[in-house]
C-alpha cells in the first residue's frame, strides 16, 4: 500500500482533513480537530503513526514485526506501522480504522453525537471492535 492509496483511505473516514501542523511534508489526519494518524518517513521507509488501545497495541506489536512503538509519539497508546513492509493492507486499514474510532469516541459527547447524527454510527464505527 503506497503514502497516495493511504491517503485516500484516511480521508474517506467522516470529516478527516489532511493538515500539515509540523512541517510541510508530514500529514496529519484530524477528525474534529484531533489527530487519527500520521504519515512520515524515517530511515528511508514510509511509517504510519496510529492510535491505538494500550493493550492491543502491545498484541499488534508481538504479532506483527511491521508494527512498532510510535515514533515520537506516547509508546503506549500509539504504533507506527511500517508501510513498505509485509503488513497486508487489510490490517494497515483495520488499524486505521480503530485509531480514528478511539479519536471519535474521545470527543466531547455533543460533538461526537453530532457526527453520529450527520454520517450515522455505521460510518464512524466501521470495522471496530470497541
Amino acid at each position: 500500500m503506497n503514502s497516495l492509496a493511504i491517503k485516500k483511505y484516511l480521508l474517506s473516514k467522516p470529516e478527516s482533513i489532511e493538515d500539515y501542523p509540523f512541517d510541510d511534508h508530514t500529514p496529519v489526519f484530524k477528525v474534529q480537530g484531533k489527530m487519527f494518524a500520521l504519515l512520515s518517513q524515517y530511515q528511508g521507509r514510509l511509517l504510519l503513526n496510529v492510535k491505538c488501545d494500550p493493550h492491543h497495541a502491545i498484541e499488534l506489536r508481538d504479532v506483527f514485526s511491521d508494527v512498532i512503538p510510535a515514533y515520537h509519539m506516547n509508546k503506549r497508546h500509539w504504533n507506527s506501522l511500517i508501510v513498505e513492509g509485509d503488513l497486508p493492507m487489510e490490517e494497515i486499514q483495520r488499524q486505521i480504522d480503530h485509531s480514528y474510532t478511539l479519536v471519535v469516541k474521545g470527543l466531547k459527547k455533543s460533538i461526537r453525537e453530532g457526527l453520529e447524527v450527520r454520517h450515522g454510527a455505521l460510518a464512524l464505527y466501521r470495522g471496530s471492535s470497541i
